[in-house]
């Protein structure tokens, strides 16, 4: 009961949180508090930051940049061809991640984007802040780092640049699973002024010297780095919600000269960078408070699942919460090999069940723990039973150890058959125009993976490519979407559209359509050809287009509208 009224909030004690992306849990924990006690805004309803220095203020009173006002988004097109002499099986949502996987790291997709990436910098970059201006490249994997320091180091040799040398940031030894080749950080940063591995730790000065323009990520340097020369960011993984904004935010530093940063991205849609900036562009609200019906719940779903005995929690909290030998001055032993005593039997129990089950149960249990600690900071529980229970979840997560299954080999099955990249757009992200967006405090929780169905390869090969399902070839294809943007994005076409019922448009888009046609008419000349030759083949292809662009400008208005 002491140790339940020792936490939560406390008359002698106050607590700041000082932070540029609260999450819901900083608001609700931190939140402001009426005269009676209770957390509440101005509306009564929920908690609010106590002062508001908002990223919109920042950037206008010049303190930071905006990184978001040269944003271009690049799309990746390709299409994998089965080449196994069968048609093995493997599960498939692993097997759809070792595809996708397989093709963010073949050779020729890194080559296409260090190739983007370094003739960018040199041209749109290199010479701004006075010739000191650098970059940050963001990878999804260490092993992807690697790849992509080896492939900087390759194309700069092979054009003979002198004035980019990157450094690659990553933490442990990487093994190269198709060569079985290890690396390290310094292993791979060699100085180019001594010739000696750059260390870990000195990597950050020696990045913030004229030698160096380029550094490459995985993980590292992603959140609270400060580099003010930093102007362009190259992001090649898929990012949300507040990671997304702490990593793009290394580049709002301010520094004499430097103008709004550079962003190009492969990997995410520009609408969800956008999402994760609004909430905290103003004022971050929170959308609503945890429920603490969900500590319940969980305890209740982990007691069905019969790991644990409810002896085997007395027994521990028993020991526990006894005041240490220390405290009472005496020679008593040491509590340890009696906790663990009394949690080895869950712990046996836990490693006698399958992957699937193991995860369910290790995940339920790190979600109570979560939780029931940061729930009890705010509401001051009188449970003594989940208070005990808490301690006994505490000790025995750390001992489940959840075990892989063996990664699948994919590459031999499979080979890249198709591969373009398209830039989409490029311009500013505005964050102006959303209307009360909101963070969440932690609620739903984890219930484990479920089994996966076996599906042949085939199959799995042909929802990874479910993009390119129409009758087309795969150059078609582009075009078609090509069209469609151009078509979508003409201001002709639009007032058409919103005129105009959809029968009405059809015909009226055609005459339009034709000229947008003829413009790509060097990017794909025999099948605009077809177009023009063949009505029938004409009618098919001018009734997808008219069609998806009427949607997607109706869909567009209707948005603007609501906002």
């Amino acid at each position: 009961n002491a140790v339940v009224e020792s936490r939560g909030p406390q008359p002698n004690l106050s607590f700041f949180a000082f932070t540029a992306t609260p999450k819901g849990k900083t608001i609700e924990l931190f939140g402001r508090r009426d005269t009676t006690g209770r957390r509440r805004d101005t509306t009564g309803s929920t908690p609010t930051a106590f002062h508001v220095y908002s990223m919109r203020q920042a950037i206008e009173e010049g303190f930071i940049l905006d990184v978001l006002q040269n944003y271009t988004d690049y799309d990746t097109y390709y299409k994998i061809a089965k080449q196994a002499a069968g048609d093995p099986e493997f599960p498939e949502q692993r097997a759809a991640r070792a595809l996708s996987r397989y093709a963010s790291l073949h050779p020729y997709n890194l080559s296409q984007k260090t190739e983007i990436i370094i003739e960018h910098f040199r041209s749109q970059v290199a010479h701004r802040i006075g010739g000191k201006a650098k970059a940050m490249v963001v990878t999804s994997s260490r092993l992807h780092a690697v790849r992509y320091m080896k492939a900087f180091k390759d194309y700069i040799t092979e054009q003979g640049y002198t004035d980019v040398h990157p450094l690659v940031a990553f933490s442990g030894t990487v093994t190269d699973p198709d060569t079985g080749e290890e690396f390290t950080e310094p292993g791979m940063n060699v100085d180019i002024a001594t010739g000696k591995p750059i260390s870990e730790s000195a990597l950050p000065a020696r990045f913030n010297s004229p030698d160096y323009q380029i550094l490459l990520v995985a993980e590292k340097y992603q959140t609270g780095y400060d580099q003010p020369l930093l102007q362009a960011m190259y992001i090649d993984k898929k990012l949300s919600g507040v990671h997304a904004v702490q990593t793009l935010s290394r580049l709002n530093r301010i520094a004499p000269r430097k103008s709004d940063p550079f962003v190009l991205d492969f990997v995410n849609n520009p609408e969800d960078i956008k999402d994760a900036f609004t909430p905290y562009y103003d004022r971050t609200r929170l959308e609503a408070t945890s429920d603490p019906s969900h500590i319940d719940g969980l305890k209740h779903e982990l007691d069905e699942m019969q790991i644990y005995y409810h002896t085997e929690v007395e027994r521990f909290a028993k020991v526990f919460f006894l005041p240490s030998a220390k405290s009472l001055g005496t020679k008593h032993p040491t509590k340890h090999p009696l906790l663990v005593k009394e949690i080895q039997p869950a712990r046996d129990r836990y490693n006698q069940l399958d992957d699937n089950a193991r995860g369910a149960f290790r995940d339920k249990l790190a979600a109570f723990v979560r939780i029931y600690t940061f729930i009890g900071q705010i509401i001051p529980y009188a449970d003594s039973d989940l208070e005990r229970f808490s301690a006994y979840a505490r000790a025995l997560l750390p001992h489940l150890h959840h075990v892989d299954s063996e990664p699948i080999r994919i590459e031999d099955n499979v080979e890249l058959e198709f591969y373009r990249m398209d830039r989409i757009s490029s311009g500013a992200i505005d964050l102006d125009d959303e209307d009360n967006p909101t963070v969440k405090s932690p609620t739903d929780v984890g219930a484990g993976g479920s089994e996966e169905d076996e599906a042949p390869l085939s199959e799995i090969i042909i929802k990874v490519n479910d993009r390119f399902g129409t009758t087309f070839t795969d150059t078609d294809r582009l075009l078609l979407e090509q069209i469609h943007r151009d078509g979508v994005g003409n201001d002709v076409i639009s007032q058409t559209v919103q005129a105009n019922p959809y029968d009405k448009f059809d015909l009226g888009a055609r005459p339009l359509l034709k000229k947008l046609i003829i413009k790509r008419m060097d990017t794909n000349g025999d099948f605009i050809n077809r177009v023009f030759t063949n009505q029938d083949f004409q009618d098919i292809v001018f009734k997808g287009l008219t069609r998806s662009i009427y949607t997607d400008v109706t869909a567009n208005s209707e948005k603007i509208s609501s906002s």
